[in-house]
C-alpha cells in the first residue's frame, strides 16, 4: 500500500507547471526528473514484489521440494533486503531535492504529494526491514521440521530409517471389523437381483 502511496502521489501531482503557463511539466522535486523517475520506479518495483511473495505464500505449503522452499525462503530474504535499501535511497534522494526545491506556484501545488511520497518513502524502509527480519527468521527455521519438512528423519545420516508406530503390544480380541481378504462375499446381496437382459 505505502508503494502505491509513493508512485501513485508522484505520477499523480508531482508533475507541475513551471509557473502556470508553461505546458511543459516537471518534476517538482528540484526540477529532477530522475528524483520523480526513481520514485515511480521503486514503487511499481515494490507492489510487483509483494504482489508475487503474497502468491508465493499462499502457495508456500503446496511446495513439496525442500530445496524449492529454501530457494523460496532466501529469494523473500533477498528481495526484501534488496527493496530495504532502495526505499532507503529513495528517501534520501527525494528528500534532498524537496530540501533543494525553489518553492513557485506550481511547486506549492504539489507540496502535499511531494511530502506523501517522502514520508512513505521512510515507512517503507521500516516495512521492508521488517519483512526482510522475518523472511531471516523463517530461513533460521529452516532447521525446524515444520518449514521444511524434514521431521521424520534422525538427525544421523548412518541412523536407520524410523519404523511404524507400533500400539500398545498387547491386541485386543474384539475387533470391528474382519481382518481384509477374508470376508466371503455373497454373490446376490439381500435386496438386490440381478437385472435379466
Amino acid at each position: 500500500i505505502f508503494s502505491i502511496v509513493v508512485f501513485g502521489s508522484i505520477v499523480n501531482e508531482c508533475y507541475v507547471n513551471r509557473d502556470g503557463q508553461d505546458p511543459e511539466l516537471l518534476c517538482i522535486f528540484n526540477e529532477n526528473e530522475s528524483a520523480c523517475s526513481y520514485g515511480i520506479a521503486v514503487g511499481i518495483i515494490a507492489f510487483f514484489g509483494c504482489v508475487f511473495f503474497f502468491v508465493v505464500d499462499l502457495y508456500f505449503q503446496q511446495i513439496s521440494s525442500v530445496k524449492d522452499r529454501k530457494r523460496a525462503v532466501l529469494l523473500d530474504l533477498g528481495f526484501s533486503g534488496f527493496l530495504a535499501f532502495l526505499w532507503f535511497v529513495a528517501f534520501c534522494f527525494l528528500a534532498n531535492q524537496w530540501q533543494r526545491t525553489t518553492m513557485s506556484r506550481g511547486a506549492l501545488q504539489g507540496a502535499d504529494a511531494a511530502r506523501a511520497a517522502i514520508t512513505f518513502s521512510f515507512f517503507s524502509i521500516i516495512i521492508w526491514v521488517v519483512l526482510a527480519v522475518r523472511a531471516l527468521q523463517r530461513y533460521r527455521l529452516g532447521t525446524d521440521m515444520s518449514l521444511f519438512a524434514t521431521d521424520q528423519f534422525a538427525p544421523d545420516p548412518n541412523a536407520a530409517y524410523p519404523g511404524y508406530p507400533t500400539g500398545s503390544g498387547i491386541e485386543s480380541t474384539e475387533t470391528y471389523q474382519s481382518p481384509p481378504f477374508t470376508e466371503t462375499l455373497d454373490t446376490n446381496p439381500k435386496g438386490y437381483q440381478v437385472p435379466a437382459y
